[in-house]
């Protein structure tokens, strides 16, 4: 079942404050975008490691969610990042997909790429509601 991104709808209103864009969902994937901002900038200048985590987090959630009927039906039990390259400005894109979708429990993966190169890549448990 595909879930398009018209019936699965914006982000949360944390999404919203950190300028969170969907660009695609369905199938146990989802693409997400974040736009660097000076809102986002850690002490060093840098993208903060909670805007980044916040992408991943939300990206994963929506590639969980499309599995069912795209409502919110489940959450995050534990994350691991590993953050490879800071970044200090342009566009991020997040691809998530569920490896594993059980009845209790979901694996996903995730990478976040600024272009070619690759910022950070996560794996996280989800708890199906």
């Amino acid at each position: 079942m595909s879930i398009q991104v018209e019936a699965v709808g914006n982000s949360s209103a944390f999404g919203r404050l950190l300028g969170l864009e969907i660009h695609q969902v369905g199938n146990g994937e989802a693409v997400l975008g974040l736009s660097m901002h000076d809102g986002l900038r850690n002490l060093h200048g840098k993208l903060h490691g909670g805007a980044l985590f916040s992408l991943i987090d939300t990206a994963m959630g929506q590639a969980s969610h499309s599995l069912g009927d795209g409502s919110p039906n489940s959450v995050t039990l534990e994350c691991k990042v590993n953050y490879i390259r800071p970044v200090t400005d342009g566009e991020l894109r997040c691809r998530a997909w569920v490896v594993h979708g059980g009845r209790r429990t979901q694996v996903l993966e995730a990478e976040v790429h600024q272009g070619d190169k690759l910022i950070a890549k996560a794996q996280a448990t989800f708890a199906c509601l």
